[in-house]
């Protein structure tokens, strides 16, 4: 067995963590999005965020001057001095807030037994859904750096840190303007993606059978801020996990409303314009 390959099982085992939102990504991106995008993006998603890294460490943008410390490169593959495993992770943060941003912007109905999200390929490709969905990415990074940032008390690790420190628990303002930028990047790509016919799937998914898989990624968004507020309170760092809950609590508070709004209001026409861009989807209803 080659190194790289024995690098790559050991990354699997050291972060379990992130294999699993990876695995719930490729389920809930094939029925979202195609299977074939899905795999496009995971590929395209990667490189892109391990460009925007290796320009970081080195050059000081788009993140600020960081560094990594490779105290792990003998256990986890390593790509020319980045972690694999946290390029990989942009694939699914920017996924998922991708498809939190289409849940928030769209019409929702429930019919036989189903809840549909009314989506339409202008929703996805519009720049609404690039800006939310970029600020959502960075909302993520909000909740995440500050704990990954004290990763040596937990299981990820001491794996970085900030030559110099910034004013959010260690974290500069420079690491949440770069993040708005590459979520720009990668939130652009995927609806890059969506115009390509031949990506787009010809029928539906085994996994659009699957009870709720439409709102596979917002919970995957949401499950993602869930682990990492346990792991913040987990190590003691309660001040940080209190302003964490606060920041995210008005966004939460807005979108339960909103859903709750959008049930009950049902867009005139929007099934209709639902279903001309997915007839995939319709042919799947009926069928059931």
């Amino acid at each position: 067995m080659s190194g790289s390959l024995l690098l790559l099982l050991g990354t699997v085992f050291l972060r379990p963590y992130v294999f699993v939102f990876l695995l719930v990504y490729l389920i809930a991106a094939s029925a979202h999005i195609g299977p074939r995008t899905t795999a496009v993006y995971l590929f395209l998603g990667y490189v892109l965020a391990w460009i925007s890294e290796y320009s970081s460490i080195h050059w000081g943008f788009p993140y600020g001057d960081y560094y990594y410390i490779p105290e792990t490169m003998d256990r986890e593959l390593w790509v020319f001095g980045v972690p694999f495993m946290d390029s990989l992770s942009y694939v699914f943060l920017s996924y998922c807030s991708y498809s939190m941003a289409i849940f928030l912007l769209s019409p929702i109905l429930a019919v036989r037994g189903h809840v549909l999200i009314l989506e339409t390929r202008a929703l996805r490709r519009s720049l609404e859904t690039l800006v939310l969905g970029a600020f959502l990415f960075v909302l993520l990074d909000i909740i995440i750096d500050p704990v990954a940032l004290q990763g040596h008390r937990w299981f990820l690790g001491k794996i970085y840190g900030y030559r110099v420190p910034g004013l959010y628990f260690g974290i500069p303002m420079s690491n949440f303007g770069g993040w708005l930028l590459v979520g720009f990047v990668l939130i652009g790509a995927l609806q890059w993606l969506d115009r390509f016919k031949w990506l787009q799937p010809k029928r539906f998914s085994i996994f659009n059978q699957l009870p709720g898989i439409p709102f596979l990624g917002p919970i995957l968004y949401l499950s993602i801020l869930v682990f990492n507020l346990i792991v913040t309170f987990w190590i003691g760092e309660t001040l940080l996990g209190m302003v964490g809950c606060l920041i995210l609590f008005y966004p939460l508070l807005l979108g339960i409303l909103m859903t709750r709004y959008k049930f009950r209001n049902p867009t005139p026409g929007a099934v209709e314009k639902h279903f001309h861009d997915f007839p995939v989807l319709q042919k799947d209803l009926r069928t059931r």
